[in-house]
């Protein structure tokens, strides 16, 4: 490469993002400038490269590449050196700071090179406040508090200069000395101006705002606090340079009750330990995650993969032993550096760390709440609801309360009560009635069918506790007894239950089938209706679980219509009746059969069965406000264990009927019920929360919780939901302006879908990338995206979306001024417009309009105007005919610049004046037009005209 080509490497190089892929630039670089012995482009490489190293988290390599730009200044004194002074003068402060966070560099080097940095400020004239602030800190480090006091007053009485941290740094120092001392308030006052100036450094306003986290908690600004975490957070979170200060966001989730938040924060970083950018910085976070992780109880941690370690789930209290470990070791050995134990009292301190004070919600996904008690005094005895309501919700329909069994009944009268209990739902019964069994019959020689009953029961007791395979195990005990017993239709009714627990599995479903279709049979000759009815239930279940719609229906078909009486049973068999019509599209019948269940289950007043049929309603409604008002029902009804169902029913309906801002709470409200439960899927039910964020537009949150998401998705191997989910958070940072974190997980994305079958989604992924960094101004690397995205969508054969990225391309290599490859790109676009020319859909005519636009742009930028003119010949027409109005107007403004280039004014005038009559009053194109129009007058030699535009436009001569 020329160098040129180096120079240009390097502004390329500054203006990427900090972090590894820069600094793999800059040692990339670094090799080609030292082969090309250009000392010179040497130079400003180091000082580039220095700032790279500190904020990309790699500072031990600054210490080289600084060393050397300071030995290269005084060896040899250029003119070039004299420019970059200044910035070498500042990275001193960057050395003081970075050498204080390694151990193994002595403390005397740092004093050296404070006293170096002090003699070369003293000799430029500047201001020796700044040195003063890096004598504060190396006093602060090794715990000299009278040093540091010393130091402080100095820094904050000695006048600022160009050399001093900016607006926004100094006072975040100033507001962690004032916090440690005890004087949150003036931490407070002092930083409330800065944060409503404007700050523009890297490092803020997260720097200032994490600095203010404990100041705001400790005098009541709990508020303040949340949103200093949030805002702060969300801009530490992607730089590992920034490692200690989320070790103070980890702290501060601890000390404000979020130990499940702190677990996130902990798991996210967890591996950044394996590369920290500093011993310091792996000290503080290790501190801070050991203390939060042991109030983490019994949870694991999900610890990716590392050179000799494999990704696993590793316990909570087990890493909170190795992080303990691992920060008390650090502090031993920079006090042994430092030969103070300030380091190790510190962390001593930063271990003990627990909640405190009043629980401060953090989290936009989870909220703690208490767990809703059984029964509030003063509840009603019929429905079970408080007479003050619930808080935040309406009153429930409890659970009937327990029947009490009658004091001489016998066991099978006992047996039979809690038979018909449990087919009725009533749960608080049928234990009461087994108690009783036990308690009086349980020690008994009973008649074997009178124990195979107890244990069928048995099973159906462990069947509700989701328990299949104890279900299994016991069901086929009492079977056999039934049968020992010659017990016909008893053993049948158990053949049955056993076979349907048996199709959940494939291994066992052939077994299962044959049990229930036989039991079927048996009963259709020896049962009454209702026993039958419940046969071909249970066979429709099981021909159900085999994902069998049609014969499952057919099944439900064959049972006697009123369920031998039995209202539980028929609603019941309501309900998979409309799930069976539901999953073979028969939506309006499933609507019908959900409707029967409900109209049955509300009159027996049955909340599990009320709750499962306004569900199955909900489902198939057409209309999401109709939905929204089943699940309200569904939610009164709703008992505990079916709270979570129903709030993401409701927060799916509410999504859908326009009220996102409403389907949040019910979407925060299932995932506090997931986590709460440890039930899984919690990861997916944030995913579609931050759907519901970004659509009300609060798009931090819907950051925070889309993170999550990803987080959660990727930790389960649903790799193809985690990759929608970053598409998802791709856009939402692109909303919130974070262009790099929205790049970055675009170019995985595109890594990601490298299949044959994801190109178009590959495609898509990459013109994304392209229009984000095109709206950012960042043209040629827009170009290098656009262009891949057109490679990607031609090897998919979507000729039409590779024109439109090709044209996309043009464009961005034209605002480039690579006009080279503009023409390249204008040839390639040129040659795919003729093989869609016989395409006349909108899409295609809107695109063959466009590319013939972009290529007059281009053309006109090589002074070729004839050309340019000819292409859009007919443009504004056809754009008109599929209503790209504006399109339109554009391309006829082009036409007019173009004929006043091609000295063709009288033609220009009409059109020009056209143009200017229809557009709005005080859009940019009418100046550009007006602009153009009084050009145009200037050369027909009607001044007066000309002028009169002007005025109009209020426009100068120029």
């Amino acid at each position: 490469m020329s160098g040129e080509d180096l120079w240009r490497v390097l502004r390329g190089i500054a203006d990427m993002p900090y972090g590894a892929g820069q600094i793999a630039a800059l040692e990339q670089l670094l090799r080609r400038v030292d082969a090309a012995d250009d000392r010179h482009l040497a130079f400003v490489t180091r000082m580039q490269a220095t700032t790279g190293y500190v904020y990309g988290g790699e500072p031990a390599k600054s210490f080289v590449t600084f060393s050397w730009c300071l030995s290269e200044f005084d060896r040899d004194p250029q003119p070039y050196h004299q420019r970059h002074l200044h910035q070498l003068l500042w990275h001193f402060k960057y050395m003081v700071s970075g050498l204080l966070k390694f151990p193994e560099v002595p403390l005397d080097r740092t004093y050296a090179v404070l006293d170096d940095m002090e003699r070369r400020y003293r000799a430029g004239g500047h201001s020796l406040q700044t040195v003063h602030k890096h004598r504060f800190r190396v006093a602060d480090h090794v715990g000299d508090a009278e040093a540091a006091a010393h130091w402080y007053r100095l820094w904050q009485t000695t006048p600022r200069d160009d050399l001093s941290d900016c607006a926004g740094c100094d006072p975040t120092s100033q507001v962690g000395y004032l916090a440690d001392t005890g004087r949150d308030a003036e931490a407070v006052a002092l930083a409330e101006p800065v944060l409503a100036g404007r700050l523009t450094c890297t490092e803020q306003p997260q720097a200032i705002l994490t600095a203010l986290l404990l100041p705001y908690l400790r005098t009541g600004r709990g508020e303040a606090a949340r949103d200093a975490h949030r805002e702060a957070y969300r801009r530490l979170r992607g730089n590992l340079a920034d490692l200690w200060d989320i070790g103070d966001h980890v702290e501060f989730c601890t000390l404000t009750g979020n130990e499940a938040r702190a677990v996130e924060l902990i798991e996210r970083h967890l591996d950044w330990l394996d590369r920290p950018p500093s011993p310091a910085a792996a000290m503080h976070f290790a501190a801070a995650g050991a203390a939060a992780l042991r109030q983490a109880g019994a949870s694991t941690v999900y610890r990716r993969a590392a050179e000799g370690r494999p990704a696993a789930e590793v316990p909570a209290s087990v890493l909170a032993d190795e992080l303990a470990e691992t920060a008390t070791g650090l502090a031993a050995r920079f006090d042994a550096r430092n030969g103070t134990t300030h380091q190790s009292e510190w962390i001593t301190r930063r271990l003990a760390v627990r909640p405190s004070g009043e629980h401060l919600p953090l989290s936009a996904s989870v909220r703690r709440r208490p767990a809703r008690p059984a029964r509030p005094a003063g509840a009603d005895a019929a429905t079970g609801a408080s007479s003050s309501g619930e808080q935040g919700r309406e009153a429930r329909v409890g659970e009937p309360p327990a029947v009490q069994p009658p004091a001489d009944a016998g066991p099978d009268d006992l047996l039979d009560l809690a038979e018909l209990s449990w087919g009725r739902h009533e749960r608080a019964t049928f234990r009461a009635a087994l108690a009783a069994f036990d308690d009086r019959f349980g020690a008994a020689d009973l008649p074997a069918g009178t124990a195979a009953h107890r244990l069928a029961l048995r099973a159906a007791e462990r069947g509700d506790e989701d328990d299949i395979d104890g279900a299994i195990e016991i069901n086929r005990a009492a079977l056999k007894l039934y049968r020992e017993a010659a017990e016909e239709v008893p053993a049948q009714v158990v053949a049955g239950r056993l076979g349907v627990l048996l199709t959940h599995s494939d291994e066992t479903a052939e077994e299962g089938l044959t049990l229930v279709r036989e039991a079927v049979e048996v009963l259709d000759r020896l049962g009454d209706a209702g026993q039958r009815a419940a046969g071909y239930d249970r066979l429709a279940l099981a021909l159900l679980h085999r994902e069998r719609w049609e014969d499952a229906l057919a099944a439900l078909d064959r049972a006697p219509a009123d369920a031998g009486g039995d209202s539980h049973l028929a609603t019941r068999i309501a309900l998979h009746r409309a799930h069976l019509l539901e999953q073979l599209d028969r939506i309006e019948e499933a609507r019908a059969a959900a409707a029967a269940a409900r109209r049955i289950a509300e009159e027996l007043g049955v909340g599990e069965l009320q709750t499962a049929a306004c569900l199955a309603y909900a489902r198939t409604v057409d209309y999401p406000a109709e939905a929204v008002v089943a699940c309200d029902e569904a939610l009164r009804w709703a008992p505990p264990d079916a709270e979570l169902p129903v709030r993401v029913a409701r927060a799916r309906a509410l999504l859908a009927a326009g009220r996102a801002a409403d389907a949040v709470d019910d979407f925060v409200e299932a995932v506090t019920l997931c986590v709460e439960r440890g039930a899984e899927g919690d990861a997916f039910l944030r995913w579609e929360l931050a759907i519901a964020y970004r659509t009300v537009g609060r798009l931090s949150e819907a950051a925070e919780v889309a993170e999550e998401a990803v987080l959660g998705l990727a930790r389960m191997g649903a790799q193809s939901e985690a990759d929608r989910c970053r598409h998802l958070l791709a856009g939402v940072y692109a909303g919130l302006g974070e262009i790099e974190p929205a790049l970055a997980l675009l170019g995985q994305l595109a890594d990601n879908l490298d299949g044959p079958d994801n190109l178009p989604h590959r495609g898509q992924v990459l013109e994304e990338a392209g229009g984000i960094l095109y709206d950012a101004d960042r043209d040629a690397a827009a170009a290098e995206r656009f262009a891949a995205a057109a490679t990607a969508y031609r090897l998919a054969d979507l000729r039409l979306d590779e024109l439109r990225a090709r044209r996309r391309e043009a464009y961005a290599w034209f605002w480039s001024d690579d006009r080279q490859a503009a023409l390249r790109t204008v040839e390639l676009v040129d040659a795919l417009a003729a093989e869609l020319a016989g395409r006349t859909e909108p899409a295609a005519t809107y695109e063959l309009a466009m590319v013939a636009e972009v290529g007059a742009r281009v053309l006109t930028g090589e002074d070729r105007p004839d050309e340019a003119l000819r292409r859009i010949a007919g443009v504004p027409d056809r754009l008109r005919s599929i209503e790209a109005f504006g399109e339109a107007i554009q391309v006829e403004i082009l036409a007019g610049e173009l004929l006043l280039r091609l000295e063709r004014p009288a033609e220009a005038e009409p059109l020009l004046r056209r143009v200017l009559g229809g557009l709005p009053a005080d859009s940019r194109p009418v100046r550009q037009t007006a602009w153009l129009l009084a050009r145009a007058l200037d050369l027909l030699d009607r001044p007066t005209e000309a002028a009169a535009v002007r005025a109009e436009h209020q426009l100068d001569e120029d």
